[in-house]
Order: structure tokens, then sequence, then C-alpha cells
């Protein structure tokens, strides 16, 4: 039925910019980690919410149930949307609410061993925080780092940590929830049973306080048996002799084979060589405990293991095993889908429910099985994955093995795991016929109207729960066909493209697990607050694509462009898929095959590069001015170049002079390309712009390659990442010869130290953290050089922020402050506050890019926090003077972000509207003196708007006429708006021409809309 136009603007006015009705945003918070086959689909219907709102505070939740009551508008409450059962499915439609704003941790008390917390927040975030109180979390779900605290009491169960202290509920002190009233209440004890494990349907939680535990190193202890029974005794025999285990889990022989064979990382497109142990293909159980229990434990747990017929794993694999126990859904490489059937048994009948189960489905059935104990009868919760492809009619046939699994497991009193909207009718099972009635009674009450989470515990799932019991009452047929449904397993990449998405990126689209965990990790995501920023969003966007249901509209082009390429999705992506260099592979396809729309702004950097080889918009003759500044003479062949980039060559000339005078200082004998040498070309690379990139690199090599060079120094970590892995890339894929090694300044510069060769003997009084720059970290590993640069000045003062190496935070430069300046402020402002945090007294870096967002961010936001260059630092400690480009910095800043600013849409619609008398004059054919005509006559407006539809055509046909008629008086206007200085403005009428030629027919159809009725008004006005 879909939002009345007043209920949409209720929400619009109350949430502002924190509502979305956009299509593709509400299907991506319309589903969960579950594919449903595409012949049972049907049975839901749309399945789409109507808006997706995310609330602050309890208060806009109290308004927000109050609304939706009156309105009658089902409320769909979404975490991180981890299970796979469709429990924040809106089925009715309505609106999603999304609880990212609301994830603050509210108090810890340390005397009562508590912690309350906001709804929001993600588990691993909240285990941070609580190792800095040295407290531990009593348990945490598999999906630990994305999961919510909310999303996990509302859906019930159990996880690591499940063996001592049974299931989440257990452990829930009280919740705060607002009912459909409008009323927050409190739930606590008993009536925690009408919130937990009830997916929302009686309310929106907004405050949980959960009980922990002392923080304590662990221990791990791992065996191996081939057999259940053996499996079934080992653990019988810890429950029995109540041995002090924290958390007890455990893989079957099918998972620990997909583990061995999934597919390497790669990085750069070649394979990383991590360290991989082979895992004994048999039932390999994790024993954890804490240190203080290992004496007891140990001894016990190998005298059960051994006489269970089992043998002791090497602690180096049990823990290796541990390290990974968020990993679970890696084995989704080979698939490149996950069939999910998740029961609970008894631990007294484990091994009979296992040998059944993996019995009847014939299909590869990888498992995962965690001991619940606590304070109730052991239970085991085994948590089954079927590897499968969606996208065949196959994948229909083997769903109906998720149903053989939980028949199995019933036959010896078993049941469902959860019951979200496929099992919604097994929820008396789950939850037992009491906690039914006592939840339908007050549901009757609090809810009559049925607002919160329709279809889910107390519904029936719409058809789909009607189809379900009967698939389960005709299970023996379902079984025979599902097992005869047989995929391969294995990567399976070539041919899966569709609609011009190349094979590797298909193929990893439908691979992606969409757990989540790179969500709010990403700089993208949270620099703009929605979900279609994300990773997660963007493979899910392509199946979406890719089948048909989506298009790829401009919108979407800039989403994939804008990524920072921070490469942190990578670190935290469970199957380890190569995010980032995917998007990168987009960009090529999207912007050099099919000529879409890159962020204008580069489009007057590849002028300026292609006129001058850098993208300030200086003048090549201008590029070695810094090296004027009292260095000795440079030799004009070396087997060392120092390349030190535009940025520093034109605006942070600091960071070149500094570089340039350590590398001397240090008896570092380089070379310098001068005038020669050319922007690294990663703009253009990240832009789309490929041929540009391409002349570029082959312009540097050839440079190089005149002056014998055998190793390039870069001080900028881009540059450096261009050298060390896209150059030789490319050059391979191009047959160009390649025979340079890169290297960043602080790598030679920490050797020299380390040597004796390099002294810092003037003692720098300062309190400093680093800031890994992504393009250096991440992407080349170069983390410990920088540090021992910093370390070996006397009197400096180093810390660490909180997130550093591979989990540093973007500083949210490049794609985001080209695209997007406030969210690269918002982005910057997260890495700054960690500096606040730790009372750094100035935050050094070395990437110039990194400095000049960090800078601006810092000015933004009020703070008096300098961002030093790591060679400025480095000359002070050695006693060499060097210029503070700073000021300069932000000079030049203020240019490109009013050039930004000016390059979108509406800004430049009102440049052309300012323009309309030169623009109609310029017209040709005769139409500019015919449309002034028509404005004069009686009834010329009405003629005018009839021929607006026309408009959007008419405009790309005349304007590459009128272009050079109009480029003065747009030069004019654009130096109105745009702070220019002198060598910039000098270049602008030849710059400007060629960026317009590019970006004019692209942007025209966005622009048109907005200059139809003020060109008529003009018209009638004469």
């Amino acid at each position: 039925m879909g939002l009345t136009a007043e209920q949409a603007n209720w929400l619009r006015q109350r949430f502002d910019q924190r509502v979305s009705t956009d299509l593709m945003e509400r299907k991506i918070y319309s589903h969960d980690v579950g594919v449903m086959p595409s012949l049972v689909k049907p049975l839901i219907g749309k399945a789409i919410a109507d808006a997706v709102v995310q609330p602050e505070g309890e208060d806009e939740v109290v308004d927000l149930m109050r609304w939706a009551n009156e309105a009658r508008v089902p409320l769909i409450p979404r975490g991180k949307a981890t299970s796979g059962y469709g429990g924040v499915l809106p089925i009715e439609g309505g609106v999603t609410v999304d609880f990212w704003r609301m994830k603050r941790l509210l108090e810890v008390d340390t005397e009562a061993l508590t912690v309350t917390v906001e709804p929001g927040i993600v588990w691993e975030d909240l285990a941070d925080e609580l190792a800095k109180e040295d407290l531990a979390l009593r348990l945490y779900p598999s999906s630990a780092p994305s999961s919510t605290v909310g999303g996990w009491l509302a859906q019930g169960g159990f996880g690591y940590g499940s063996f001592k202290y049974g299931a989440f509920p257990e452990n829930t002190v009280s919740a705060r929830v607002v009912l459909p009233s409008g009323e927050a209440r409190t739930f606590e004890g008993d009536d925690l049973d009408l919130v937990a494990d009830a997916e929302g349907i009686t309310g929106i939680i907004t405050e949980v306080t959960i009980r922990l535990r002392p923080a304590e190193p662990e221990r791990v202890i791992g065996a191996r048996f081939a057999e259940t029974d053996q499996l079934t005794e080992a653990l019988e025999a810890v429950v029995d002799q109540d041995l002090p285990l924290w958390s007890v889990s455990f893989i079957n022989p099918e998972m620990a084979m997909m583990k061995n064979m999934r597919p390497p990382e790669m990085e750069h497109g070649k394979p990383v060589d991590h360290d991989r142990p082979e895992i004994p293909e048999a039932y390999v159980v994790v024993f954890v405990f804490s240190a203080s229990d290992a004496e007891e434990a140990e001894d016990a747990l190998g005298a059960i293991v051994e006489r269970s017929g089992g043998k002791l794993i090497d602690r180096s694999l049990a823990e290796h095993e541990w390290g990974e126990r968020f990993s679970i859904m890696h084995v989704k490489r080979l698939g490149p889908s996950l069939i999910p059937t998740e029961v609970v048994v008894p631990l007294g009948k484990l091994g009979q429910a296992l040998s059944d189960i993996e019995g009847s489905v014939r299909l590869p059935l990888v498992i995962e099985g965690m001991v619940a104990k606590g304070e109730g009868e052991p239970e085991v919760v085994l948590l089954g994955f079927i590897p499968h492809d969606e996208r065949t009619l196959g994948y229909n046939l083997a769903f109906g093995l998720s149903l053989s699994a939980i028949e199995q497991a019933k036959r010896h009193d078993g049941r469902v795991y959860g019951s979200g909207l496929y099992f919604a009718h097994e929820a008396e099972e789950i939850l037992g016929t009491e906690r039914i009635q006592k939840l339908r009674a007050f549901k009757q009450e609090t809810d009559p109207y049925g607002v919160m989470n329709p279809g889910k515990v107390l519904g029936n799932g719409n058809f789909l729960g009607s189809f379900m019991q009967v698939a389960g009452a005709f299970e023996p047929l379902v079984r025979r066909v599902g097992n005869l449904a047989k995929m391969p397993i294995g990567e399976r990449i070539e041919g899966a493209g569709r609609r011009g998405v190349p094979d590797e990126v298909a193929w990893y689209a439908y691979t992606c697990a969409q757990c989540g965990y790179c969500v709010d990790p990403c700089d993208q995501f949270y620099g703009r607050g929605w979900e279609s920023e994300s990773p997660r969003a963007k493979w899910f966007f392509l199946k979406e694509y890719m089948a048909g249901r989506a298009e790829l509209t401009q919108e979407w082009v800039d989403k994939f462009i804008a990524c920072t390429t921070c490469e942190l999705c990578n670190v935290e992506c469970p199957l380890e898929l190569p995010n980032e260099p995917s998007w990168l592979t987009m960009r090529g396809e999207l912007i050099h095959e099919r000529e879409e729309l890159t962020f204008p702004p580069f489009e007057i950097m590849r002028a300026s590069l292609e006129k001058e080889h850098n993208i300030w918009g200086s003048y090549r003759n201008d590029r070695a001015d810094w090296a004027e500044a009292g260095l000795d003479q440079l030799p004009d062949e070396a087997e060392i170049c120092y390349f030190p980039g535009c940025t520093a060559s034109y605006v942070e000339q600091d960071i070149a002079q500094s570089t340039a005078c350590l590398m001397h200082k240090a008896g570092v004998e380089f070379t310098y390309l001068g005038e020669d040498e050319a922007c690294c070309g990663i703009p253009m690379l990240m832009a789309g712009l490929w041929d540009t990139w391409e002349e570029i690199m082959r312009h540097n090599i050839r440079a190089m390659k005149r002056r014998g060079v055998k190793t390039v120094v870069t001080s900028c970590p881009a540059c450096w990442l261009v050298w060390k892995e896209y150059y030789p890339r490319w050059a391979e894929k191009l047959s160009i010869d390649y025979p340079f090694e890169a290297k960043h300044y602080s790598e030679i510069l920490a050797e020299r130290v380390r040597s004796g060769d390099l002294v810092f003997d003037k003692p720098v009084d300062m309190r400093v953290t680093w800031h890994d720059s992504c393009h250096m970290g991440r992407a080349g590993g170069i983390y410990e050089p920088p540090r021992e640069l910093l370390q070996a000045i006397s009197g400096l003062e180093f810390v660490e922020m909180e997130h550093n190496r591979e989990n540093g935070h973007c500083c949210g430069s490049v794609m985001s402050l080209v695209a997007d300046p406030p969210a690269a402020k918002r982005i910057g402002d997260v890495r700054l506050r960690e500096a606040d945090d730790v009372a750094a007294e100035a935050v050094i870096t070395s990437c110039p890019c990194c400095e000049v967002q960090l800078r601006v961010t810092a000015e933004k936001t009020g703070r008096d926090l300098p961002i030093i260059d790591l060679g400025a630092m480095a000359c002070d400690a050695a006693g060499i003077e060097h210029p503070d480009s700073t000021a300069y910095a932000l000079e030049m800043w203020a240019t490109f972000e009013a050039m930004i600013n000016l390059l979108n849409p509406q800004p430049m619609a009102d440049l052309m509207v300012d323009l309309l008398p030169e623009m109609v004059d310029a017209m040709p054919y005769g139409m500019g003196g015919m449309m002034r005509a028509i404005g004069r006559v009686p009834g010329g407006g009405t003629i005018l708007r009839a021929m607006k539809p026309l408009f959007p055509t008419l405009f790309p046909m005349l304007m590459p006429a009128m272009m050079e008629d109009v480029m003065p008086d747009m030069l004019e206007a654009v130096e109105k708006r745009v702070p220019m200085p002198e060598h910039m403005r000098e270049q602008m009428p030849e710059l400007m021409p060629r960026a317009m030629e590019n970006l004019m027919p692209k942007m025209l159809p966005a622009i048109v809309p907005l200059i139809g009725d003020p060109l008529i008004d003009y018209l009638q006005e004469g």
C-alpha cells in the first residue's frame, strides 16, 4: 500500500536527513544474510519497507511509535540483519527502524559488573570499550564484529561463552522498551520474556543492561574426534565433571575440509602468504577457559579426550581456530551461496542427531556447534550451511534440505534455533506454550493494531508459514529431490558476469556473506550514514543489478567511485574478499569503458595534468622550485630517484624539502626528475580516467629509465603504492619493461638510524601520535619504519591512537574529499577524536593528502591541533631548517573546495542561469532568436512550457556549438565563485574548456531540469 504523502511528510519533518524513501536504500534495509529461493520468494510478496528511519534517541523512538500506532503503519526494528530467517523482513511494508545512531555506552557499573548500552552498539565495539575497564563480556554471538546488543536480545540464542553462562537473555538484567502507545517501560526478571526472543513484536528496545565478568587471559585447548559418539562422550564428560570451561565449540569434518580448500586472500592481484595450518578432517573441538583455571582444566581435558578416543591437537592450531571464530562463513567463497539450517539438540543425543543430520543431507553440509550449559540442561546449537548457488534452479530444490536437518533434530528432541519469518509456525516449540501464551496476551493488550514487526513469532509468516508446514510434512520427498541438486565446490569465476559486470566482481557479489562486518568500519559509510555507501550494500546492489531488479544510475556510479580506497573492508571481511580492488575494477568498467560521469573535479585535474603534468593547476616549470631551498646539486643520474609527487612539489613543499634534506644528511645519493616528473597518476586511476592514467604512467617510466634509476623513493604513500603495485601490474599487462623497486623514504631513513648514519641530536619536547596512511599501511604493510624514526627522537613522547596499524582509521581524503567535503570532515573528525583521546599535542603523518585533509578537519572543527609531516619533525630533531606549508595548503584547499562545490548540478545550474543572456545569444541555427520571439508574443509562456520536455534533448545538441562563445563569460563567472591563485587563473582559459568538453554532455541531464523554468521566465521577461 505504501505511505501516504502526509505520512512521508511527517517522517521527513521529524527525522530530516535521517529518513530515506529511496527504493534501493529501502531494499538494502529490507533483507538479511539469507537468500530466499526464487520460487519461494513470491510467497511473502513485495517485502520492501516504505521508508527507513534512523532515530538518535529514545525521545524520537517514542514519537515514531505514537505516530505509527495512530497511523497503523508497521514498524520493523533492525539491528544488523545478521540472522538468516527473515526476522527483519517487512512483509507488510511500513518503516524499518535502523539503530546505527543509537550505539552509545551509557554506564558501566564496575562493582555490580553490569553495563548499560543503547541497542545499536556492536558487540565487538562494546568488548573493546569494556577491556579499558578490565572487564569482559560473559558471552557474545558468532557474529560479534557486526551484530548488535539489541538485535541479539530480540533474536535470543547462544554464543561463545554459553557453556558457562547459558543463553543471552539469562545474562540480561533489564531492557528498556518503548511500547506502541509510546510508553517507555523497563522490563526485568520474568518480564524479560516479553522482550527476549520476541523479535521486536512487542516494542522497540532503547536500552539494555547486561551482566559482565572480570577480564582475564584466555587459554585454549583443541581436540579431534573421528566419530560423533566419541565427540558426545567427551562433551558429556566435560559437563559431568563440571570443568571450569567458558566456551566449548566444534566443527564437523566437512567444515574442516572446506576450510582447507578455501582460496587464498588476494592483495593487489597476488595471493597473500598467510599462516593457514591444515585442519584435520574430523570433529575438531576448541575448549576455552580462563588462565586461572588452566591447571584444573588442562589435565582433566587431556584425560577426557584420551578416554573418549580422541586426540589433542597442537595448541597453535587450537589458537588459530579460536582466532577465526568469527569467520564461520568464510567457506562461502566455495559456494557462492549458503543454505542455512540451524537447530538445537540435547547434548545427550548429539551423536545420534549429528549422524542422522549428516546422513540425511547428501550435499556438503558444514556445521559449527556450540555447547550451551548455563543453569539448565546442556544443549548443543548446530549452525549448519549447505554450499550451493542461488542463481540455479537446483538452489530451490536444495533449500528444502534445511527442513531435513530440522526434522532429524526433532526426532532427537531437538528444535529449530530461531523462528524469524520462515519458522514463525514453530514458535511454540522454540519458546514453549506458556511463553507464547504470555506473549500473545501482552501483544493483544499493547499492540492491538499489530504495528510491531508483523508476521513474526505469533504470525505464520504470511503464506510462507503454511508453505513451510506443508513442505515439512513431505520432508522425505523434499529430501530425495534436494539431494539430487548437487553443485561443484570451488570458485567458478569465469562467465559469472552479467550486464557488463566483470566476471570476478560478479562472483564476489554472490559470494559476499552479507554479514555486515564491513559496514560500521567503512569510512564511506560512517561519513554519510546510509548503508548504501558500504561494501555490503554494493555487493547486494550488484546482485540486484545483474538480476535486472535495479539500474545503474549516476548515484550508484558515484557510490562506487566514492570509496576512499582505505582497504579496511578487506581487513574486516571474514571471507577475505578483495572488496576495494573490486571497486577499482568497477571504476574502469563504469568510467573508462561505459564513459559514465566521474566526479567532475577530476576533469579539471585531468586537464591540468595533461597540460602541465600536475593536478593543482600549476605550471610544469615551477615543479622543481622546492629543490632550490639549500640542497646541493643533485646528480642527473643515480640508482635512487626521489619522486615527491604533485602535492609535495607545489602545495606542501616542506614535505619534499624535509625528505630530500634528510636523505642527503643520511648519505643517500639520489637524483630527481625535476620538470620531467609528472603526477603519479593515481587520481586518474581512482577516477576511472584510465586513458590519461596510462599516458602518465608511460611518461614516468620512460623518465626513470633515462636516468638509470633502479629504486624509486617516495614521500607520498599514494605515489609509493603506484610505483610499488599499480605501475608494475599495468606494465605487465601492457608488456612494458619495469626494472624498478619502490621504497618509502621512512624505510631508508630507519635503516640509516639503525646503522648510525642518521642521528637526531636535537630534543623535541612534545607528545605526539602517528596516523597510519592507508596507502602505505594497509595497502603496503609499512608500519614500523615511521615509528622507529619517531622513537629515535630524544624528548618526543610517542603514543598510539586506539586504532592503529592495519586497524587505523582513514583520514577521509582523496575520493571523499573530492566528492563530499562535509562527509570528509566527519570522517576526519573520527580520526582526530582518537588523537584527542590520547592527549596528543600533534598528529604526525607522512601523507600529503592526509595532512591536507586532517588540517582542513582541524580547522573546520575548531581544533588547535597541529598536523605535522614526519619529515618536518625529523628535520627539527636533526637541526635542519624547513618551511611550514600549513597556511598555503589550507589556502589551496579552499580553492579546490570551492571548485568542488561549484561542479555540482545545482551550483552549475545557478551559474548557467546567470549566463542565460549569453547562452541564448550563442544558440546556433537561430534558435536563440526564435525562443526570444516566442517569449515576447502573447501566450508565449504557454508555448515555451510546452517545449520544456524537449529541453533535455535540445540542450545536449546545442551546447557544443554554444560553449566557445559562452566560455569567456563562464570563466568570469567561475572566477567570481572560486578564489584562485594567479597561476591557476592564468590557465583557466585553457583548462576549463577541456574539462567542460567532457563534463557538459554528462552533466546536462542533471542540470537542464534545474534551468528550464528560469530560462522560460527570462525569455518572457525579455
